[in-house]
């Protein structure tokens, strides 16, 4: 297939003219948002910069501690961020994202790179890192989507669900509607994701691997693994997710909040 073409210092100065371009646009419109966007492309660059040397790194001495300890790091930091994005919160909500983002990293992204890819070895860096990176990032968006629909649902229902505690019906059964919009509006932004794929859109990974060089047929077969790994993600995290903040939610005390 085709050659890769690596970029040079003096192609990513030249990138910063599409930035340069934005900030106009906002300075012409008056949109007040030029600095947040300066300062958004500076973190951007130190950010990924970092990432990208911290990476050669691991890449170049494929050491099973390190590349679990970057993962459990991702792993940290993509629970607390799905926990940030909601406005309400209650006892034990980091705890809660944390199992949820343990359980569906493991089942979904264990099986694609395990028993799908047959990554060797089991850790190799060029596969698991990537791998469970979109796992975090696309399942914190499900879970923070699926817990902040459940926590309104309980918040706009707390008399319905109090009653029908009081009339015998187990936590379960009380929020079984809640839980099942959770879930559902988890999983809206993959399946909006997968409908439009190829069609409207390239996904970021199969674009990735042609301008890499990959066969298009490959590309397209290890996009459509991760997406099908991401709907798993999704819906395992918000079912978990569901489960573990309605056992926090509502208890014999009543319904709980901070």
């Amino acid at each position: 297939m085709g050659h890769y073409i690596e970029l040079s210092l003096f192609d990513l100065a030249l990138a910063t003219l599409l930035i340069v371009i934005a900030g106009m646009v906002s300075l012409v419109l008056h949109l007040g948002i030029t600095r947040t966007l300066i300062l958004a492309a500076a973190r951007c660059v130190l950010q990924l910069g970092a990432i990208g040397l911290v990476l050669r790194q691991i890449f170049g001495m494929k050491n099973p501690v390190l590349v679990v300890s970057w993962l459990l790091l991702m792993l940290f930091f993509a629970a607390r961020e799905a926990t940030r994005r909601s406005k309400k919160r209650y006892q034990g909500i980091l705890l809660d994202s944390l199992l949820t983002m343990t359980a569906s990293s493991l089942i979904a992204g264990g099986l694609v790179t395990q028993v799908v890819i047959r990554s060797d070895p089991w850790y190799d860096p060029q596969y698991t890192i990537p791998i469970f990176g979109m796992i975090f990032g696309n399942s914190l968006n499900g879970i923070s989507l699926g817990l902040e629909r459940l926590m309104d649902y309980v918040r706009g229902r707390a008399q319905e669900i109090e009653l029908l505690l009081a009339f015998g019906a187990t936590r379960e059964e009380a929020l079984r509607e809640g839980a099942k919009m959770a879930v559902r509006t988890g999983m809206i932004p993959i399946i909006n994701n997968m409908t439009v794929a190829g069609i409207v859109s390239l996904p970021g990974m199969m674009t990735g691997q042609i301008i890499a060089g990959a066969s298009p047929i490959q590309a397209v077969s290890y996009q459509i693994v991760i997406m099908f790994m991401i709907a798993a993600s999704n819906a395992i995290g918000t079912m978990t997710i569901s489960r573990l903040a309605g056992r926090r939610l509502v208890t014999n005390l009543g319904i709980q909040w901070i």
